[in-house]
Protein backbone atom coordinates (compact mmCIF):
# COMPACT_ATOMS: atom_id res chain seq x y z
CA UNK A 1 0.00 0.00 0.00
CA UNK A 2 1.26 3.47 -0.82
CA UNK A 3 -0.04 6.69 0.67
CA UNK A 4 -0.90 9.96 -1.03
CA UNK A 5 -0.45 12.43 1.83
CA UNK A 6 -2.80 15.42 1.70
CA UNK A 7 -1.58 19.01 1.76
CA UNK A 8 -2.91 19.49 5.30
CA UNK A 9 -0.14 17.14 6.50
CA UNK A 10 3.61 17.75 6.43
CA UNK A 11 5.41 16.84 3.19
CA UNK A 12 8.07 14.88 5.12
CA UNK A 13 5.41 12.46 6.40
CA UNK A 14 5.49 10.50 3.12
CA UNK A 15 9.24 9.96 3.31
CA UNK A 16 9.17 9.29 7.07
CA UNK A 17 6.67 6.47 6.50
CA UNK A 18 8.39 5.02 3.42
CA UNK A 19 9.66 2.00 5.38
CA UNK A 20 6.04 0.93 5.99
CA UNK A 21 4.41 2.43 2.92
CA UNK A 22 6.94 2.41 0.04
CA UNK A 23 6.37 4.74 -2.90
CA UNK A 24 4.24 7.09 -0.80
CA UNK A 25 4.02 10.66 -1.99
CA UNK A 26 2.97 14.05 -0.64
CA UNK A 27 0.39 15.76 -2.79
CA UNK A 28 2.75 18.68 -3.39
CA UNK A 29 5.13 16.29 -5.14
CA UNK A 30 2.31 15.29 -7.47
CA UNK A 31 1.62 18.98 -8.18
CA UNK A 32 -1.98 18.59 -7.03
CA UNK A 33 -1.92 20.68 -3.85
CA UNK A 34 -3.97 23.51 -5.25
CA UNK A 35 -6.06 21.46 -7.64
CA UNK A 36 -9.71 20.55 -7.23
CA UNK A 37 -10.47 17.79 -4.75
CA UNK A 38 -11.76 15.65 -7.60
CA UNK A 39 -8.32 15.76 -9.22
CA UNK A 40 -6.67 14.59 -5.99
CA UNK A 41 -9.06 11.66 -5.72
CA UNK A 42 -8.67 10.73 -9.39
CA UNK A 43 -4.88 10.81 -9.09
CA UNK A 44 -5.04 8.55 -6.02
CA UNK A 45 -7.43 6.18 -7.76
CA UNK A 46 -5.52 5.96 -11.04
CA UNK A 47 -2.14 5.45 -9.39
CA UNK A 48 -3.25 3.04 -6.65
CA UNK A 49 -2.73 5.32 -3.67
CA UNK A 50 -4.56 5.34 -0.36
CA UNK A 51 -5.36 8.94 0.53
CA UNK A 52 -4.15 10.09 3.98
CA UNK A 53 -5.85 13.27 5.18
CA UNK A 54 -7.29 15.26 8.06
CA UNK A 55 -9.97 16.73 5.77
CA UNK A 56 -13.44 15.24 6.26
CA UNK A 57 -14.42 16.28 2.71
CA UNK A 58 -12.28 13.48 1.28
CA UNK A 59 -13.96 10.91 3.51
CA UNK A 60 -17.33 12.21 2.31
CA UNK A 61 -16.20 11.92 -1.32
CA UNK A 62 -15.06 8.36 -0.65
CA UNK A 63 -18.48 7.48 0.74
CA UNK A 64 -20.25 9.14 -2.19
CA UNK A 65 -18.00 7.75 -4.95
CA UNK A 66 -16.95 4.49 -3.35
CA UNK A 67 -13.56 2.84 -3.25
CA UNK A 68 -10.96 3.14 -4.79
CA UNK A 69 -9.28 5.20 -3.64
CA UNK A 70 -9.28 4.26 -0.01
CA UNK A 71 -9.25 7.23 2.36
CA UNK A 72 -7.71 7.30 5.82
CA UNK A 73 -9.21 10.19 7.80
CA UNK A 74 -7.08 11.23 10.77
CA UNK A 75 -9.18 12.99 13.38
CA UNK A 76 -6.39 14.27 15.57
CA UNK A 77 -6.90 17.99 15.86
CA UNK A 78 -3.74 20.06 15.95
CA UNK A 79 -0.70 17.97 16.73
CA UNK A 80 2.89 17.56 15.64
CA UNK A 81 4.02 15.63 12.60
CA UNK A 82 5.82 13.25 14.97
CA UNK A 83 2.51 12.50 16.70
CA UNK A 84 0.77 11.88 13.38
CA UNK A 85 3.60 9.59 12.34
CA UNK A 86 3.24 7.62 15.61
CA UNK A 87 -0.52 7.29 15.05
CA UNK A 88 -0.06 6.03 11.48
CA UNK A 89 2.71 3.62 12.52
CA UNK A 90 0.57 2.34 15.39
CA UNK A 91 -2.28 1.63 12.99
CA UNK A 92 -0.30 0.48 9.94
CA UNK A 93 -1.63 -3.08 10.00
CA UNK A 94 -5.19 -1.85 10.38
CA UNK A 95 -4.72 0.64 7.54
CA UNK A 96 -3.36 -2.08 5.28
CA UNK A 97 -6.43 -4.26 5.88
CA UNK A 98 -8.82 -3.38 3.06
CA UNK A 99 -11.83 -4.56 5.07
CA UNK A 100 -11.34 -1.99 7.84
CA UNK A 101 -9.89 0.95 5.92
CA UNK A 102 -13.21 2.76 5.48
CA UNK A 103 -13.79 2.70 9.23
CA UNK A 104 -10.28 3.83 10.16
CA UNK A 105 -10.38 7.14 11.97
CA UNK A 106 -7.80 7.85 14.65
CA UNK A 107 -8.00 10.04 17.68
CA UNK A 108 -5.07 11.41 19.58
Amino acid sequence: MKLLVDENLAPRLASNLADLFPDSLHISSAELGRALRCSDMEYAKEDGFTFLTKDKDFASLSIAWGVPPKVILLQTGNCSTATIERIVRGNAIRFSDSKTIRDAACSS
